[in-house]
């Protein structure tokens, strides 16, 4: 439940602070008190849109925090591990934060999160039911859910949902590869044509760049051929040369052995410098002897190498590795094509496997749903009975269609308010006052099945008076035996009715106007009841009355 619920520098808010009792709450005040904006910044700190323009002093942050009690619910503490958000058992801070530049922020236990996550956390903790929201009640989502809610398909829904994916994700691939395919077999011929021409050049990796320095020496081949020609005149071939020196100083390194202590290390590193000088010697020789002049070996290099650039000019790429690459892709996807049939086959058995997967639990789900959606029907028309609605009529269709993401089913609700009245969606039969009512009974219904904290009710008794009011309040009463309702209501018989009551008023100093709130104690429980009874003019008499409704409601 929401333990505390601090508001700072936020509209006609400059700061608030509210201990929530566990039961029912209600929250009175006169029209424009400031009843909204709480709601508004509490609608704000569950993840709806920031509204800079809401910051009370635009020089300082704008600040809503609440505490949760969250003993026993496992479903946020699961979500927040697998997030990395630090948890406590026993308690949970959403917080957030409009900063002076505009710029909105998020934290749960402290930890900075997403818009997403805060939302994702916020709706297992509480439902805020808004007069926007009897909109819900005509819209098909929000009927499934209230069917699955029911049902207790959560955990059938989520094995449904990895079926489904998995049966999406073999569909995806079955279509892609046969698109692929197609369009393979339109270009099969010149895809051959491309292949044998690549096959042809018989290319191997590294060899342009071999074939390039093997043209620049030949197209260099005198300065190359006179340079070789001095190396080995220097190394072997010349008198003296470096080879006939190195010799002589070894022989006569030789003769000092006797004489000076280190002369055998010094004689085995002027022979080691000897059978190097000869390696170099030996190869630069070999690389004379191997250079050839022939022209025609010119030619054939330059032919190649044209071979080459042309093909990479027609695949728009710059070496033999690409080529090469391009030439066993196309290899491949030919022999696809060849193999396709029985590729498509298998591809396409798996899809039809996995879709008889997900429809045999789709069914399972939906079978559920047919049997909840008749005693559901039958439910709702007894708990707004009591509220006025005795016409009230009411039924639940669960139709098959193709695999979506919810199942094979799609539901809509069919209510009539008055006899002679055909059955049609809610959207366009009943008026304000009854979607209230519907929802308000709906939610009594499913209230034991949401498995959150809290649910806060924005004037869902608006539009009514007198006993249906009071009847709505001990429905919400009711609510409130299994989670923590907070309500914002104009009527005393729904205030009567609550554990706790908070007064929001206005207060005006010279230079402003700020939001208060205030829990009432019994004796202004009293008073405030009576103010909203009889107006601004309370005397004895509707004191009495108050003390009456107060005793009677509670």
């Amino acid at each position: 439940m929401i333990d505390t619920l601090h508001i700072s520098n936020y509209a006609l808010i400059d700061r608030i602070d509210i201990s929530f009792a566990p039961g029912f709450n209600v929250m009175t005040g006169e029209t424009g008190a400031g009843k909204s904006i709480i709601l508004g910044a509490l609608a704000m700190l569950l993840g709806g849109r920031a509204d800079t323009k809401a910051v009370r002093q635009t020089d300082a942050k704008s600040v809503i925090e609440a505490t949760f009690k969250v003993t026993g619910y496992e479903a946020p503490a699961a979500f927040c591990r697998q997030n990395d958000i630090e948890w406590d058992p026993d308690e949970c801070i959403l917080r957030r934060e409009i900063l002076p530049s505009g710029r909105s922020r998020a934290f749960i236990n402290d930890t900075p999160v997403t818009l997403s996550i805060l939302q994702s956390v916020a709706t297992m903790l509480v439902d805020l039911h808004s007069q926007h929201q009897n909109l819900l009640l005509a819209s098909p989502p929000y009927q499934l859910q209230v069917i699955d809610s029911l049902a207790g398909n959560t955990e059938e829904r989520a094995a449904y949902t990895s079926l489904y994916n998995v049966y999406r994700t073999a569909l995806h691939r079955y279509k892609v590869a046969k698109r692929e395919i197609a369009n393979g077999r339109a270009d099969e011929e010149y895809n051959r044509f491309q292949l044998t021409r690549l096959q042809e050049l018989n290319l191997i990796a590294g060899e342009q760049e071999e074939l390039e320095r093997d043209r620049e020496l030949m197209a260099n081949l005198t300065q190359v051929t006179d340079a070789l020609n001095d190396v080995t005149e220097a190394m072997s071939d010349g008198t003296p040369s470096v080879m006939s020196l190195l010799k002589i100083v070894e022989n006569r390194a030789a003769e000092l052995t006797d004489f000076i202590e280190d002369a055998p290390q010094l004689l085995e590193r002027i022979e080691a410098l000897r059978i190097e000088a000869q390696d170099i010697a030996d190869t630069y020789s070999a690389v004379s002897r191997d250079i050839n002049a022939d022209p025609a070996r010119l030619q054939e290099i330059e032919e190649r190498l044209n071979d080459i650039y042309d093909l990479e000019r027609k695949h728009k790429v710059d070496s033999v590795e690409q080529l090469i690459e391009i030439r066993d892709n196309l290899a491949a996807s030919l022999l696809n094509i060849e193999n396709s049939d029985d590729y498509l086959h298998q591809l396409e058995d798996t899809a039809r496997r996995a879709k008889k997967a997900a429809l045999e639990a789709a069914r399972k789900i939906s079978a559920r749903r047919q049997e909840v959606a008749g005693q559901f029907a039958e439910t709702l028309k007894e708990r707004a009975l009591p509220l006025g609605m005795k016409n009230l009529r009411c039924q639940v269709i669960v139709s098959q269609g193709e695999l979506t993401p919810d199942g094979i089913d799609t539901v809509e609700f069919l209510f009539a308010f008055n006899k002679n009245q055909p059955l049609m969606p809610v959207g366009g039969t009943a008026s304000g006052g009854e979607i209230s009512r519907l929802m308000l009974s709906l939610k009594s219904i499913i209230a034991d099945k949401m498995q959150l904290p809290s649910i806060i009710f924005d004037e869902v008794d608006t539009g009514v008076s007198g006993d249906i009011a009071a009847r709505m309040g001990r429905m919400m009463k009711a609510i409130a035996e299994n989670i923590q309702v907070i309500a914002i209501t104009h009527l005393p018989q729904v205030a009567a009715m609550a554990s706790t009551q908070f007064k929001v008023y206005k207060e005006d100093t010279e230079t402003s106007t700020t939001t208060r709130i205030i829990s009432l104690t019994p004796e202004q429980r009293v008073e405030q009841i009576a103010t909203m009874l009889s107006g601004d003019q309370v005397d004895e008499a509707a004191r009495q009355n108050a003390r009456s409704l107060l005793n009677t409601q509670n």
